[in-house]
């Protein structure tokens, strides 16, 4: 009898189980990434305060641990595609690793060069316009000293939403907004989140992932690489901040949100994402006679895959099966700790072998724009649309409109002199454009080799994108006018 009951409370015990590890997990990894909180006069998130909080608590160690990130990606590339003994050695020791160093020409190339760069920013050595402290404050002390916490910790902490069921949950009840809207299947939303309330790093290290389950194919990874890889919401504040804008910050949300998902509608259907195959990194295609967002929603694990059914629903059957979808994945996943290291330990290679890179082209672009007259001359077209617009300082406007491809806080930079609908209108335009080449366009190409997603792709992406984005924002800028918000 004793067996007999023991067996029958078996089932019922793992699934309360599996219930409680996916509250917990979902619970904790929701409160980092998206609990409100005030930090230094701000509303931001607790993931955000820590990314500050470690580089600037301990500038020493985190330049010196970037540094060796840096120097040991390099090196480690040069091993992985070194012929002869050298390069079979470096196979043996990187193990499973080896095909994240291994790289094209190019890359090897950039990463070497971006060692380079670290040696002379680190050691503050080499010609000045590498360590100016310009150039050196915001390559190093803060976009390689960011990228180099928020990769690893940011991994870490997503292991809790995407390895125990939250992924799932989230999938289920998003299907029907992220289908139709835009070709993908709803665990992309969290993708999304993550991006908006965390860091596009993080939003691109779920996505490679992802990739790489097969639970992506490559059109759908290119889509959210270079359409939901947003900005978060607290730089959106040092933006609005700098140009004097805060204030209006709840309406600067309000607009960036509406201007990036009305964008993204439109890129998803032409080109050059529309020439990317809808295949998975193995080859195979989706499931015959499907959508994207009708496809089963599979659940892997390192042993099996479980096929839940995902068929339009709709009110509480949708919220049991998405309970049902993240309770099943809580059951099959391992230790929390254990998950989350192992997470960490993926961040930390990912963080060795995109730094250099980062490094060498985000340099490279923000010499061009701080150094040369190249953003005003491209700007020299636009002038004549702001102006008959009725836009105070058009000249302003159009080089800051432009110089965003280098480093999104440049434009802010550039247009502190505007007046307050252009520097709205600006603080906007150089957030929603995504696309930028002192971190977010190296990340991608790197990160993506698989897709692949190529420099010219994000070249035309920023075009398209601006052009888009220029007519949409100017006039939702002059109706806000007319209604008195900028006086």
């Amino acid at each position: 009898m004793t067996r007999i009951h023991d067996s029958m409370q078996g089932p019922t015990s793992s699934r309360r189980r599996a219930a409680a590890r996916f509250l917990a997990a979902s619970l904790v990894g929701a409160l980092f990434f998206f609990a409100p909180v005030s930090y230094r006069g701000r509303s931001t998130v607790p993931f955000d305060v820590a990314v500050k909080v470690v580089p600037h608590g301990w500038p020493t160690g985190v330049s010196f641990y970037g540094f060796l990130l840096i120097l040991v990606g390099a090196l480690a590339t040069l091993a992985a595609v070194a012929p002869g003994p050298v390069g079979a050695s470096a196979k043996r020791l990187l193990g499973s690793r080896h095909k994240d160093f291994a790289a094209s020409p190019l890359f090897v190339v950039l990463r070497v060069a971006g060692a380079l760069v670290a040696v002379s920013m680190f050691f503050r050595i080499g010609p000045w316009w590498l360590t100016e402290p310009a150039a050196r404050t915001l390559m190093w002390n803060i976009l390689m000293a960011s990228v180099a916490v928020i990769i690893p910790l940011g991994a870490a902490a997503l292991a809790l939403l995407a390895g125990f069921g939250a992924l799932e949950f989230v999938g289920v009840l998003a299907e029907p907004v992220m289908g139709p809207l835009y070709h993908l299947p709803g665990r992309s939303a969290l993708d999304d989140l993550t991006s908006w309330m965390g860091s596009y790093s993080v939003g691109l290290y779920l996505t490679r992932n992802l990739m790489r389950q097969g639970l992506y194919t490559k059109r759908q990874a290119f889509v959210i690489a270079t359409c939901f890889s947003t900005v978060s919401m607290g730089f959106v504040a040092v933006v609005a901040s700098t140009l004097h804008l805060l204030p209006l910050f709840a309406l600067i949300v309000g607009t960036y949100f509406v201007a990036i998902h009305l964008t993204a509608v439109i890129m998803v259907r032409i080109w050059p994402t529309s020439s990317i195959p809808e295949r998975t990194i193995d080859g195979t295609a989706p499931l015959a006679g499907r959508s994207s967002n009708e496809q089963l929603t599979r659940h892997s694990s390192t042993d099996q895959d479980d096929l839940v059914p995902s068929g339009s629903a709709s009110g509480s059957s949708r919220w049991r099966r998405a309970w049902s979808a993240g309770t099943a994945r809580a059951g099959r996943s391992q230790g929390i700790v254990r998950a989350m290291g192992r997470s960490a330990v993926d961040g930390l290679f990912l963080a060795s072998t995109i730094l250099g890179t980062i490094l060498a082209v985000g340099t490279a672009a923000l010499l061009l724009a701080r150094h040369t007259p190249v953003f005003h001359w491209l700007g020299r077209p636009l002038e004549p649309l702001y102006a008959l617009a009725g836009f105070a300082h058009p000249s302003l406007l159009a080089q800051a409109s432009l110089a965003g491809i280098t480093e999104m806080y440049i434009p802010a930079l550039l247009a502190q002199g505007a007046s307050m609908q252009g520097r709205f209108f600006i603080a906007v335009l150089s957030v929603s454009q995504l696309i930028f080449f002192s971190s977010v366009g190296p990340m991608m190409v790197d990160m993506f080799r698989e897709v692949p997603i190529r420099f010219r792709h994000l070249v035309v992406l920023f075009v398209i994108r601006t052009a888009v984005l220029i007519p949409l924002l100017m006039g939702w800028t002059k109706l806000l006018a007319l209604f008195g918000v900028f006086s």
